[in-house]
């Protein structure tokens, strides 16, 4: 606990007596109704983690759930072209209305929210970090079974401040095959486990490209270091993402909803347990 620099006995707050830290969890939009929250991380950027959080949002919609994407990487968003989505969230009874993809997945990004989509959001780490924090107490997120939160990557200010704010349910770390995921994954694990939310497992993405000729699985990026990095930690493998051009292709379009993905079912499942416990 810090040193007060008044006198505790006169402080109407009782700072002297508080023994335990306070929660900085932020309470949703009261209109709002969202079963389970699920972050999306990555110790690094490059790897996908955009891509999974719209395939995890596409999934379990197709499960018959109801999903949606806070789209967190502020200065970063690709959720909105992922999907196609397009023009700006409106306000109804003083909430923003996020906007909704083709087949019902509701999105929020900065984007929805900029005159121009292309603009850029040039701002410091509070104003982003608060950004964030509305998307989740002024958002109208009207009975959603799965809330994924697309989070920019590494352990900044804007993570720092969804693992505080936004009540977790769990989070998925995406990595990729190269040595260095053994210290992106311990990044992520170190502040999972410093803010206490549960890791529900590891989705590596681009793990190999198939030969069109053979099928034949190629490691582009070498052999796999994912197994012996996630055993120290006893986490979970969930998936091994393909290098896909086609998959690339259609995201691009704003076609994440025509992706096949079945590589990442397990990780589905995963979240669909949640609801079980």
């Amino acid at each position: 606990m810090s040193e007060c620099t008044h006198d505790c006995s006169t402080c109407a707050q009782n700072c002297g007596e508080r023994q335990e830290p306070q929660s900085l969890l932020k309470q949703p939009n009261p209109k709002s109704s969202i079963k389970k929250v699920i972050g999306i991380v990555s110790g690094k950027g490059g790897v996908g983690k955009s891509l999974v959080t719209a395939m995890m949002a596409v999934l379990l919609h197709r499960r018959g759930y109801r999903t949606g994407v806070l789209d967190a990487d502020i200065t970063g968003p690709s959720i909105p072209k992922a999907f196609g989505v397009h023009g700006r969230a409106m306000m109804q009874d003083q909430c923003v209305l996020p906007c909704a993809s083709k087949t019902g997945i509701d999105v929020m990004s900065v984007n929805l929210m900029l005159e121009n989509e292309t603009d850029p959001v040039v701002w410091r780490g509070p104003i982003i970090a608060n950004m964030v924090t509305q998307f989740w107490t002024d958002v109208l997120w009207k009975d959603i079974d799965f809330l994924f939160v697309d989070m920019p990557p590494g352990t900044g200010d804007v993570p720092l401040t969804v693992f505080q704010s936004i009540p977790l349910d769990g989070i998925l770390v995406v990595t990729s095959p190269q040595e260095l995921v053994s210290m992106i994954v311990a990044k992520a694990v170190t502040m999972a486990n410093m803010m206490h939310v549960p890791i529900l497992g590891v989705v590596e993405n681009m793990s190999y490209v198939k030969c069109p000729s053979c099928g034949e699985k190629i490691p582009v990026f070498g052999e796999s270091h994912i197994e012996e990095a996630t055993k120290k930690y006893g986490l979970k493998v969930l998936a091994h993402g393909p290098l896909d051009p086609q998959i690339a292709f259609k995201i691009d379009k704003g076609c994440a909803e025509d992706v096949d993905a079945p590589w990442l079912d397990p990780a589905a499942d995963e979240v669909e347990a949640l609801l079980k416990k």
